[in-house]
């Protein structure tokens, strides 16, 4: 599935302070925790607890998150379907950005080990 140009601003100009609970919410109910969460957006942004939170505090939105972001060089590893798109073929990088976060929230909800989450080169 193609996204639009429509898709794309949307993704730009939504907050994460709207979406952040709704991560947490997610991966508790599947017995994750917020560490581990933290752990994950950590690992593919480079933001700590307390840069997040200030974020989440100044209402930034997807476009800013990223902007400020150092995304890690083994992000492009992350491949599959995530929102009935395919991560690895999505055009925009602003939105391939934000679905690898969604991604790697879906895999830590659904169990996946934090060491494959984590994508190392082997």
């Amino acid at each position: 599935m193609k996204t639009t140009p429509e898709h794309n601003q949307r993704m730009a100009k939504m907050t994460f302070s709207s979406v952040y609970p709704h991560y947490i919410a997610k991966v508790e109910k599947k017995g994750r925790t917020k560490e581990e969460l933290l752990t994950v957006i950590e690992w593919l942004t480079g933001f700590d607890e307390n840069q997040l939170q200030k974020l989440i505090d100044d209402k930034a939105t997807f476009e800013d998150f990223f902007q400020k972001a150092t995304l890690h060089p083994n992000a492009p590893l992350i491949t599959g379907v995530i929102c009935g798109y395919r991560v690895e073929e999505i055009d925009n990088p602003l939105t391939k950005k934000v679905r690898y976060l969604d991604k790697l929230v879906d895999e830590l909800a659904k169990g996946k080990k934090l060491d494959k989450i984590l994508r190392t080169q082997t």
